[in-house]
């Protein structure tokens, strides 16, 4: 009798219905922002002076806990030599997708997706990317073989989507309308 040992596979066959529905994702969102007759308004700003300002801050915050994400990865691929709990990683991720879903909501409802200013494209785009990405990256962490890159990708992608949308809204509203809350 043999027996063998069985290898992990490294395909990319578990990444397609990740990676599908991310990418459905991110056309819905950018279909229904260029379709839906933005209102005017949407979220109530509890506790902000205005809508500005509470997605602003929102944001802010989402962006602070990136970092923390990424921090918490760090370590749990022990590329930090600190051990922090993984629990920190999973809150701190929950949290900053929370954080965003206001801000996301007022965005495709209040405003759609629009086009004539540069800056507003760009994080128009990069708010559907950074919906369809993460997606794709909750999809894949129950997946079992997945390439070791994979995870990492999508983290790093997702990270790096939401510095660019905090870059072209929260920096943009600091730097020209100010602190306000």
């Amino acid at each position: 009798m043999t027996t063998t040992t069985r290898q992990p596979s490294h395909s990319l066959t578990p990444l397609v219905v990740p990676l599908l529905a991310g990418g459905l994702v991110m056309i819905a969102l950018g279909v229904y922002g260029r379709v839906h007759t933005p209102t005017g308004f949407a979220v109530g700003p509890a506790g902000f002076s205005a809508a500005l300002p509470m997605k602003a801050w929102l944001t802010t915050g989402a962006f602070v806990l990136a970092f923390v994400q990424v921090v918490s990865a760090l370590s749990m691929w022990g590329r930090l030599g600190i051990s922090i709990p993984p629990a920190v990683h999973r809150w701190s991720g929950r949290l900053a997708f929370l954080l965003t879903i206001p801000v996301a909501f007022h965005c495709l409802y209040a405003l759609g997706l629009q086009y004539d200013v540069p800056r507003v494209l760009a994080h128009s785009l990069l708010g559907c990317f950074f919906y369809g990405v993460l997606t794709a990256k909750l999809l894949a962490l129950p997946k079992r073989g997945l390439p070791g890159w994979s995870l990492p990708v999508l983290g790093g992608l997702t990270f790096t989507l939401l510095v660019g949308l905090w870059l072209t809204s929260s920096f943009w509203f600091f730097t020209t309308i100010g602190l306000k809350i």
